[in-house]
This record gives structure tokens, C-alpha cells and sequence, in this order.
């Protein structure tokens, strides 16, 4: 069933493993793509709607984009600082 709007929706924030999952997925589509393996996101081009094509380079423009995206969040994740003090120095 389709959605006619995204108030049915829920979710919460990424996690810090999360959002490095989703980064290595996207570095491994990259390799791949960049290697043409047969695990490559896009190894061609693919024909879509009213014959509009997409080739590697528009993919790994994509993967590069959806890349910084996720790195973005990643830097804005608040950062916990932690020290040991030192007892008994001489």
C-alpha cells in the first residue's frame, strides 16, 4: 500500500554503528562499482522511464553524495570526553 504522506511514519536517530554500517555499504558499492566486479551497484547503464539512462559515473556520483551525507551526520554526533585522573604521581 502506498503512502499518501510521511505522518504515518516513525523512526529515531541513527546509531553511531549504524550510521558506520551504512558508510561501509557504500564504500564496498563503491570499490565495486569503480572495479566493475559483478557485485557492482551499476556496472552499465540502465535504462529507466521515458528512455532516460544512468551510467557509472551518474552512480558514483550518487554513492559519492549519499556518502557525504551519511559522514555529515556522523561528524555531528555529539562526542563524549573521558580522563582517568592521575593519583599517587610523583
Amino acid at each position: 500500500m502506498d503512502l499518501l504522506d510521511l505522518s504515518s511514519l516513525t523512526g529515531s536517530e541513527l546509531t553511531l554503528a549504524q550510521l558506520y554500517g551504512i558508510l561501509g555499504q557504500i564504500d564496498l558499492d563503491i570499490a565495486n562499482l569503480l572495479r566493475d566486479g559483478k557485485l557492482a551497484a551499476l556496472r552499465y547503464g540502465v535504462g529507466g522511464p521515458a528512455g532516460a539512462t544512468t551510467d557509472r559515473a551518474a552512480n558514483l556520483q550518487a554513492l559519492l553524495a549519499a556518502r557525504e551525507h551519511y559522514q555529515q551526520q556522523l561528524a555531528a554526533q555529539p562526542v563524549i570526553l573521558t580522563s582517568q585522573g592521575l593519583t599517587n604521581c610523583q
